[in-house]
């Protein structure tokens, strides 16, 4: 696995997609999780309870599943980007529940995805 990080959560969406689109042409199932926030900077390397979840995100994403936290979402509204919920899951070392959502469309109407 890697670990991106972007200007905005719309374009990590973007991206996710690509790179599971991409991955799919070559016959790859790739899981893609994404989750938004405040990160610390330690050299080249970053660190975080934002990098943690999004972390706990991909391991609960399905193969050719792009998987956003409900934070993703709420900051996304508007943009066209559709999402299926996925109901609410304990993420490990997290404490509460943390509703999650597949991306199911990132055009104008939510098609494309």
């Amino acid at each position: 696995g890697f670990l991106a990080t972007f200007d905005g959560p719309a374009r990590a969406i973007q991206c996710g997609c690509a790179i599971r689109d991409g991955a799919r042409q070559l016959g790859i199932e790739v899981r893609v999780g994404l989750h938004t926030g405040e990160v610390e900077l330690r050299g080249d390397d970053i660190a975080g309870t934002a990098v943690n979840l999004g972390a706990r995100v991909a391991g609960l994403a399905a193969g050719g599943e792009v998987l956003v936290s409900r934070t993703v979402t709420d900051l996304v509204a508007g943009s066209g980007i559709a999402f299926e919920d996925r109901g609410d899951h304990a993420l490990k070392g997290v404490p509460g529940q943390w509703r999650l959502f597949a991306v199911v469309g990132t055009g104008a109407r939510g098609q494309g995805a």
